[in-house]
């Protein structure tokens, strides 16, 4: 079946840069069509290291313009989305066998004024004998510095720029894999297929963006039928979860021996998290998980600064993604650039754009060096518009996180304070959206544990593309690392019910 409608741009790719870009090209008066395959932030953007930063390692690699970017990007996103992403200061000890202290104080001084900074504090030098954020660590680390970069939940940040583009006119498709495109009479004819039903339809677009991530290679060669293509070096990053290490809200920053980095963050209340890892990798991105290399690195890397050691046995869960990072023949792993190239391919007709690379952080500039290349291609310039436009839900002040649960728990008096303020979290001032005329505990619906009710379930299965109990889970709302197999297996039920209703 052929749909009549010819759209302006086919987005291949539901992660981060391909939501952003279908969100950015829609508020420009561009029609949109977007695919995939699986589910929204389902592959690289979900497994990341849940940071919205600079990239203070990144300095060492003389990567200037990307840090700049990076640095002055934070501050845009904390004021469009202060649901989802939020300041978190984070701790770095000097340790005596590697970087000499004038140099992390030289690093951090460049992180500090080379990018846009007005809300976030900059660094101060940390007596770990005396503060708090030094107990957790061993005795023999007695300076530090603290610095900024802020926290974001990667998958609600994919899915918000979804809903966005959805809002605006958008079509979102998910669940829905690209089998070919082919170019006739000037415009793509592109072959899609329910993953559900197995159903097939051809729509007709002006411009195909493949943002594909870790499989961007695949779709031209399997997709588009180009022969022998190689432009991304892909890179397995790793990280485990453990009981969390520390009281305190502050994250740490460790050096290590071989010229990396690890991180040790708050997640989700009662855990810590610690990455990543970089390993080049080969195989199938959805095949991709931790090594137990990789977990001995992550525990003996921790182990080398923690006063407890990070034993494997205290592992309460690990999650692997794959970076496609742009191939620049760099020799190690860690020292591949960050940068995104945006590559239009070369042959004759409809245009075909490319994105290799990039991160999380600069997402929202890459679309709009993306819809520079549009716009060259199909006209109708129109001036950028995200970087003052706040995500779903995001439309209160960067610095007014309690005020607004505040608020939400005086309209909705059923919901205790760590209730309210997960709602605020997930779903900012959209979570009245989502509670509607809920007044007691029961108008809540079924409840599958941990605070997670029906009528949320239900909310995100009707706007936010969620599916099956994984969408839910460990995209929509992280409960999966407290869910039991019980539990998911409930959720499970009632949302293949759901579906069948």
């Amino acid at each position: 079946m052929a749909q009549d409608k010819l759209h302006d741009v086919f987005v291949i790719g539901g992660g981060i840069n391909g939501c952003g870009i279908a969100r950015d090209a829609i508020g420009r008066g561009y029609s949109v069509f977007l695919a995939e395959m699986n589910d929204l932030a389902s592959g690289t953007s979900s497994w990341s290291s849940k940071l919205i930063h600079g990239g203070l390692r990144y300095l060492e690699h003389y990567e200037f313009r990307l840090v700049r970017e990076a640095l002055s990007e934070r501050e845009v996103l904390l004021a469009n989305a202060p649901h989802i992403i939020w300041p978190l200061r984070f701790v770095l000890p000097h340790h005596a066998d590697l970087r000499p202290a004038w140099l992390l104080r030289l690093g951090l001084f460049l992180y500090d004024h080379i990018g846009t900074r007005k809300l976030l504090p900059g660094t101060k030098t940390v007596n770990l004998k005396t503060s708090p954020v030094g107990k957790p660590l061993k005795p023999l680390f007695s300076k530090g510095f603290e610095y900024s970069d802020c926290w974001v939940n990667d998958a609600r940040l994919v899915v918000l720029n979804a809903r966005d583009a959805a809002d605006r006119g958008a079509v979102i498709r998910t669940r829905t894999e690209v089998v070919s495109a082919e170019r006739k009479d000037g415009i793509w004819e592109v072959t899609i297929a329910d993953r559900t039903t197995g159903a097939r339809e051809i729509v007709k677009a002006r411009l195909i963006v493949n943002a594909g991530g870790p499989w961007v290679d695949r779709i031209l060669s399997g997709v588009v039928g180009r022969k022998d293509v190689h432009n991304v070096r892909l890179v397995k990053g790793s990280h485990i979860v453990v009981p969390k290490l520390h009281d305190h809200d502050r994250a740490y920053i460790f050096q290590n021996g071989d010229g990396r980095i690890i991180f040790a963050l708050p997640y989700e209340e009662d855990f810590t998290l610690i990455g990543t890892t970089d390993e080049d990798f080969t195989g199938d991105p959805k095949d991709v998980a931790i090594s137990d290399v990789e977990i001995d690195y992550l525990c003996a890397a921790a182990s080398e600064y923690f006063a407890r050691p990070v034993e494997r046995s205290a592992i309460v869960w690990t999650y692997s993604g794959v970076r496609p990072l742009y191939d620049d023949g760099a020799s190690a792993a860690q020292e591949i650039t960050r940068e995104y190239v945006l590559k239009p391919d070369q042959g004759e007709g409809a245009p075909l754009l490319n994105i290799f690379g990039g991160k999380i952080t600069t997402y929202r500039k890459l679309s709009e060096s993306m819809l520079e290349l549009i716009e060259a291609r199909l006209g109708r310039k129109a001036a950028p518009w995200t970087h003052r436009a706040a995500l779903p839900g995001g439309d209160f002040p960067a610095d007014g996180f309690e005020a607004e649960v505040a608020r939400l728990q005086e309209d909705y008096p059923l919901l205790d304070p760590k209730q309210a303020r997960r709602y605020v979290r997930q779903y900012g001032t959209r979570a009245r959206t989502m509670l509607g005329a809920a007044r007691t505990r029961e108008d809540l619906g079924q409840h599958f544990g941990y605070g997670l009710y029906a009528l949320e379930v239900d909310y995100l299965m009707a706007h936010e593309w969620a599916m099956e109990a994984a969408d839910v889970l460990w995209r929509r709302t992280k409960r999966g690392i407290r869910f039991d197999g019980e539990q998911v297996a409930a959720l499970e039920d009632y949302m293949t019910a759901r579906r069948a209703a």
